[in-house]
């Protein structure tokens, strides 16, 4: 296994998600530490990205503790946010104008 991309921050090894310190743009190639993959869409600094391929219905890890759960498959580099998890800690309503947001993009 290979290290990950500099630019990501795994802050625990039990996550299944890294947290991107810089932005990085649609297409850019990572090597997630399991293999390369490419970034689905431009990330903003400090956002989640799939460290590995997540099932939905899988609890999204980060800190080593679970916060949320995916509500779809979501790709090795792709960001996992509103559209694709459900947080365990913020009411779905107060999310709902984001993931419309992001529905539209």
């Amino acid at each position: 296994m290979s290290q990950h991309d500099p630019r990501l921050i795994l802050l625990d090894p039990r996550d299944n998600v890294f947290v991107a310190r810089t932005r990085l743009p649609a297409g850019e190639p990572i090597e997630t530490g399991m293999g390369p993959a490419v970034i689905d869409r431009d990330i903003a600094l400090a956002h989640k990205i799939a460290r590995r391929a997540i099932a939905p219905g899988e609890k999204i890890l980060k800190y080593g503790a679970p916060i949320g759960v995916a509500t779809k498959a979501i790709a090795a580099g792709h960001h996992v946010h509103v559209q694709n998890m459900k947080s365990d800690y913020t009411p779905t309503y107060h999310l709902e104008d984001e993931r419309k947001a992001g529905a539209a993009e």
